[in-house]
């Protein structure tokens, strides 16, 4: 049994998340009394708690006993999870591939709300290269790997991220909205995004999306690097190679670009 929990600090989001904790495989259903004893604090407080957890989804009421139960909410979220795993894991070889061919650091980036999470990072052998990013998150609107998955994802959460305060990171950074659409637009035509000095000064970098089964973009490959390795003519060649490892990847997440 866990330790006693003030009332007080029941409500805070720390200890609301390890209220979720308290439902297992072998105990998957509780009521407020069993919860209450459990957490050691008032009946009146863990169903001011409960109730929060079944609006938003993350908990819903068994209505044969009352008791409480997990919410398919919670279901959805780890399928993306997942989701994310299946694509790191499948895409690891490939990944190494590039960075050998490209000799630059390679990425796999995934959208999380109006950021990039970086779920995989190959650094280039190179003593001057990018930081790790390995489970950093960035702003997608500037990043090369953002710019990909954006180009492909549905106008609304486009319209989502771009309603954002978009912040200068570099002086390179382009955030006017219009600008930022015509880069898209450009994007999706030539099936490669990229990032001149935009997220990150002296970095540059190209990225190409990944798509799952169902035909939506799940992530992005890309290769980043110093401007003096990676300028203009640099990223133009190494475009095809990026893109031909996106779409070896989209393949083997069961991906077939023929079925409309």
């Amino acid at each position: 049994m866990s330790s006693p929990l003030p009332a007080a600090a029941l409500s805070s989001v720390t200890n609301a998340l390890r209220l979720l904790k308290v439902f297992t495989a072998e105990e998957p259903e509780w009521g407020i009394t069993d919860l209450a004893r459990h957490l050691g604090v008032a009946k009146s407080t863990v169903h001011r708690l409960v109730s929060s957890l079944v609006l938003e989804g993350f908990l819903e009421q068994n209505q044969d006993n009352g008791r409480y139960r997990l919410g398919l909410l919670l279901f959805s979220m780890g399928t993306m999870v997942r989701r994310r795993m299946d694509v790191a894991e499948q895409a690891a070889v490939h990944l190494r591939h590039l960075a050998e061919q490209s000799q630059e650091t390679v990425h796999l980036a995934v959208l999380n709300d109006d950021e990039i999470l970086y779920l995989r990072n190959i650094e280039s052998p190179h003593a001057i290269r990018p930081r790790s990013y390995l489970g950093v998150r960035m702003p997608a609107f500037c990043t090369s790997e953002g710019r990909a998955i954006l180009a492909h994802s549905p106008a609304a959460v486009v319209t989502r991220v771009l309603s954002e305060k978009l912040v200068n990171r570099t002086p390179f950074t382009i955030t006017h909205k219009k600008v930022l659409m015509a880069k898209l637009a450009e994007v999706l035509a030539q099936g490669y995004a990229v990032d001149q000095e935009e997220s990150e000064h002296a970095m540059c970098g190209v990225a190409a999306p990944i798509f799952g089964a169902n035909g939506e973009v799940v992530a992005a490959v890309g290769v980043v690097g110093p401007i003096h390795r990676l300028g203009k003519t640099q990223l133009r060649k190494l475009a095809p190679q990026v893109t031909r490892t996106a779409q070896t990847i989209s393949a083997q997440l069961g991906y077939d670009k023929r079925v409309p």
